[in-house]
């Protein structure tokens, strides 16, 4: 077979991120009385998309991350609170958070049954995420797991698939595929490494970036693996 290792991104790929981000954010702003509806929470995912994206566009570092996006969700809402204290209970929060992506369970007993080694690879804080890996049932189907945080490096960087590439048995890049659903981190880190990816699209959104592959569900890896 052309692959035999596998790096699957978590959130929005194999772990539903906007669900658990909704969770953890409606259950965070009503413990500070501050707005929960839905357009409540749409508006900090914004946020919250905003700070990341110039995080992994190496803008910013990421504590500036969990510094500033409640207080610009407070600051939006013109209401005050204490954000430090909300970031540490938003991770809490985050980390009960650990719904699946519709297929999830499926492709990945179907990949382990063609015994390609699996191995998470995925952006934020190490505690949140490898609790959700535990909570949701996952932990069983990877190799090992690689959370930026560890790494010290983010997708894209070039310098975190270095990281994740010195802890594998597999050294061949030609034999590595890289499967996830963002642009800017997983099919531009692809490149970066020259690495093979395939771009999970459920939504149908407009390429950025090319990938060698591009699924829209997760069981059409079968026809690729």
């Amino acid at each position: 077979m052309k692959y035999t290792s596998i790096f699957l991104d978590l959130d929005n790929t194999l772990l539903d991120f906007n669900k658990a981000e909704y969770y953890a954010a409606k259950k965070l702003f009503e413990k500070y009385d501050l707005p929960c509806d839905d357009k409540a929470i749409k508006t900090y995912s914004s946020i919250n998309s905003f700070f990341w994206k110039r995080f992994e566009n190496g803008e910013i570092k990421k504590q500036e991350i969990y510094e500033k996006r409640f207080k610009v969700f407070c600051d939006f809402y013109e209401t005050k609170a204490d954000t430090a204290k909300m970031s540490q209970d938003y991770f809490t929060n985050l980390s009960e958070g650990y719904y699946t992506v519709d297929g999830t369970f499926d492709i990945l007993d179907y990949l382990k049954a063609k015994n390609y080694r699996l191995y998470a690879t995925t952006n934020g804080m190490s505690l949140t995420q490898f609790k959700r890996i535990e909570k949701s049932g996952l932990k069983p189907y990877f190799d090992k797991v690689f959370v930026s945080e560890d790494a010290g490096h983010q997708k894209p960087e070039k310098e975190y698939f270095e990281y994740v590439l010195k802890n594998i048995a597999e050294k061949d890049k030609s034999k590595i595929l890289i499967v996830g659903d963002s642009q800017s981190s997983d099919i531009l880190g692809g490149i970066n490494i020259g690495i093979d990816t395939c771009w999970f699209n459920p939504k149908g959104d407009k390429a950025i970036y090319i990938s060698e592959y591009e699924i829209s569900d997760l069981s059409h890896l079968k026809n690729i693996l």
